[in-house]
C-alpha cells in the first residue's frame, strides 16, 4: 500500500524531482502530480534561496502598500496555492464565494475574488482537471457526495411506499354489519390504500420527513429540485441564457 505521508515528506525534504519520486515508490507520474497538486505540497527552500527569498521579500515590502488580498506575481504557468485551493473547494461546492473565502482570500472581497478567479483560463483548466479527476475515482469523499445527489434526484417513491386499490366489505353505519345484496352477497366497493416498506429494504437516507397526522402516516424525500439544480451545475447541464 502507498505511504503517501512518506511520499510527501520526501518531496518537501529534498530535491529528487516528481519522476524519480514516483519511479521510486512505484506510483503513477500523473496520480503523483495529482495527489502534489490537491494537496498544495510544498517543498522548502534551500538557505541560499531563503536567505534570497528574505531579500527580495524585504524589497518587495518596501515597495508595495500592505493589501491582504493581493496575489504574488507568478511567472509560470502553475497556480498559486491559493488558486490551486480555490479549485479544490469549487468542485465540491460550486459557490464561488465560499471557496474564496476557504482558500483565503479576503472576506471582504471573496465575492468579487471568485467571481474573477473562475474567469482565469488556467484556473478554470484546473476545475476542469480536477472534475475529469473525481469521474475517475480519485476523488472519494467527493464523488459520494455526487452520487448521493444522484440518489436524492432520481429517488422514486414506490422503492419505499406501494399504492392501489383495495376491495371492502360495506358495513352497515348502526349495527356494523357486513351489507347484502339480493342475492345475500356482500356489498363491496375499492378504497385506496398505501403501504410502506419496511425500513430494511428502504434507503432511509433519502427521507427528509416521516410524520402522522390526522390522515394518516406522510413521508416526504429529500429535495429533488435541488438536488437537479446542483447536478445540472456540476454537469453543465444548462446553457448560459438558462442558467
Amino acid at each position: 500500500m502507498v505511504n503517501w505521508d512518506v511520499i510527501k515528506h520526501e518531496w518537501e525534504t529534498t530535491t529528487i524531482t516528481i519522476a524519480a519520486l514516483a519511479e521510486k515508490h512505484d506510483v503513477k507520474l500523473g496520480t503523483l502530480k495529482s495527489r502534489k497538486s490537491r494537496e498544495a505540497w510544498v517543498r522548502g527552500p534551500s538557505d541560499k534561496d531563503a536567505t534570497k527569498t528574505k531579500k527580495d521579500a524585504t524589497i518587495t515590502k518596501r515597495m508595495q502598500p500592505k493589501k491582504d488580498d493581493i496575489e504574488p506575481v507568478v511567472l509560470s504557468d502553475d497556480l498559486t496555492d491559493k488558486q490551486r485551493l480555490f479549485c479544490i473547494y469549487y468542485i465540491k461546492s460550486f459557490n464561488q464565494t465560499m471557496a474564496a473565502i476557504k482558500a483565503s482570500y479576503s472576506r471582504n472581497s471573496a465575492h468579487v475574488e471568485g467571481s474573477r478567479l473562475i474567469r482565469i483560463p488556467k484556473v478554470a483548466e484546473e476545475v476542469r482537471r480536477l472534475k475529469g479527476e473525481m469521474q475517475q475515482g480519485i476523488f472519494i469523499d467527493a464523488m459520494d457526495v455526487l452520487n448521493k445527489y444522484i440518489q436524492i434526484a432520481f429517488a422514486d417513491i414506490t422503492d419505499f411506499v406501494e399504492f392501489g386499490n383495495v376491495e371492502m366489505e360495506q358495513r352497515h353505519p348502526e349495527t356494523g354489519k357486513v351489507m347484502l345484496d339480493a342475492n345475500f352477497k356482500p356489498i363491496t366497493y375499492k378504497m385506496s390504500q398505501v403501504d410502506f416498506k419496511n425500513d430494511d429494504i428502504v434507503d432511509g437516507s433519502l427521507i427528509s420527513e416521516v410524520k402522522q397526522g390526522k390522515d394518516g402516516v406522510s413521508v416526504k424525500l429529500l429535495d429533488k429540485m435541488k438536488a437537479l439544480d446542483m447536478l445540472s451545475r456540476y454537469f453543465d447541464v444548462l446553457s448560459e441564457n438558462d442558467k
